[in-house]
């Protein structure tokens, strides 16, 4: 076909915002103040999630000899849920109502429930649910023991007392084979160890070398078989890792970096430089970062690859092939006087005609360029995020026009 010739010159790539990064890659350790929490064996039962705060005295973990002890504890929370909810019904029963109309009540309940759960609107949906759960209770008593409010209070408060009765002695045999496991200070709380938690804490870090990290990397430490768990108790954590020699003299003692992590944990935050070692022998320093930050979703991190993030730089991504350097004719706004001046751009599909775009190249890279719209240009003659830029073999002008196939 006689258009093909025309169309096969070109190809069209879009262009998009890009980020570049200034970046160093580095692979440490993170280090925090950590007390390994000891247990006597058995089924072990976690209480508070990875992560979360924990006061002292707070009870972290529940060990059962066997397996009874745990299904009484599932037990018991059953009944402590059941013993809730007949207060909750003993208390509304003993304030009075007319028996004959719990049952337009419960449907109400049940209308007003569903209605909540269909707009999305949870913030009052354990209040409901507790509410026709208690118009159940009273209902169903009210009516197998009579009309008056008194049977009604009676028959709950006789179900109670033998919820009552039975966690009581669930709880008794519970104190013969089951322990627990409180937190001696405040902190937060992981429920897994790796062995680390005593060789490296916060003061190995003041005087750690390259050498010997290098030497940990190498080690895969036992954790304690025995532990149930482990106690954080400085929100201050520190990552440390060893770097080539002129890399560390990007890094200075009191400045910020941003370490990005994206393995384990998606996730950007900025550290102090905290030290910076001496050069070893094979021309590795030691360096401490640290931060009070996201202490709590980082628990679970230990050996980790991180970019430390120098500078971004914004702007749109163009293939380095599209960037052409045209003449351009310019008039001087005072004198009205025409000069011929070299400027930098891309060409981008417009309709179906080239459009020359004036830009500045921030990063030249081998296979793309990071751009932005040269000062002074008008919003039209802009580029922008998405334009379709022209790859072209034989020579383009301002206007060409470029056929569809």
């Amino acid at each position: 076909c006689a258009w093909r010739s025309f169309r096969d010159p070109y190809t069209f790539v879009m262009s998009y915002a890009y980020t570049v990064d200034d970046s160093l890659e580095a692979t440490g350790f993170l280090v925090r103040e950590e007390t390994v929490l000891s247990g006597g064996g058995g089924t072990v039962e976690l209480l508070p999630e990875e992560g979360e705060k924990v006061a002292r005295g707070e009870t972290v973990a529940l060990l059962y000899q066997s397996g009874e002890g745990l299904e009484r504890r599932q037990e018991l929370e059953s009944l402590t849920l059941e013993r809730e909810q007949l207060e909750y019904a003993l208390e509304r029963a003993q304030t009075g109502g007319d028996a004959s109309q719990l049952s337009q009540q419960v449907l109400d309940a049940i209308a007003n429930l569903h209605a909540s759960v269909a707009a999305g609107d949870l913030t009052r949906l354990e209040e409901e649910a507790q509410k026709l759960k208690s118009l159940v209770y009273k209902r169903e008593y009210t009516f197998s023991e009579g009309e008056g409010e008194g049977d009604a209070s009676a028959a709950i408060q006789a179900s109670l007392d033998e919820v009552e009765a039975q966690i009581s002695a669930l709880t008794a045999q519970a104190a013969q084979d089951t322990t627990a496991v409180t937190a001696g200070q405040s902190g937060v709380f992981s429920g897994q160890t790796d062995g680390f938690e005593s060789q490296l804490t916060p003061d190995k870090l003041e005087t750690i070398t390259a050498a010997e990290l290098t030497q940990l990397s190498r080690q895969q430490p036992a954790a304690d078989s025995g532990a149930v768990g482990k106690l954080i108790t400085d929100a201050t954590w520190y990552f440390v890792f060893a770097a080539g020699s002129e890399e560390a003299q990007r890094l200075h003692q009191g400045s910020s970096v941003t370490v990005r992590f994206s393995r384990d944990w998606s996730g950007e935050v900025d550290m102090t430089v905290e030290r910076v070692g001496e050069p070893e022998e094979d021309g590795q320093c030691a360096v401490v970062l640290s931060t009070d930050r996201y202490l709590s979703e980082t628990t679970l991190l230990r050996r980790q690859t991180v970019e430390l993030v120098f500078d971004s730089r914004e702007g749109i991504r163009v293939p380095t092939e599209s960037i052409r350097v045209v003449e351009q004719t310019v008039t001087d706004p005072e004198t009205e006087e025409e000069s011929q001046v070299l400027t930098t751009g891309v060409f981008v599909l417009v309709g179906q005609q080239a459009e020359f775009k004036p830009v500045t190249v921030v990063e030249q890279m081998e296979e793309f360029a990071l751009v932005v719209p040269a000062d002074g240009v008008s919003d039209s003659e802009a580029l922008r995020a998405g334009d379709q830029i022209i790859l072209s073999s034989v020579e383009l002008t301002d206007g060409a026009v470029i056929l569809d196939s």
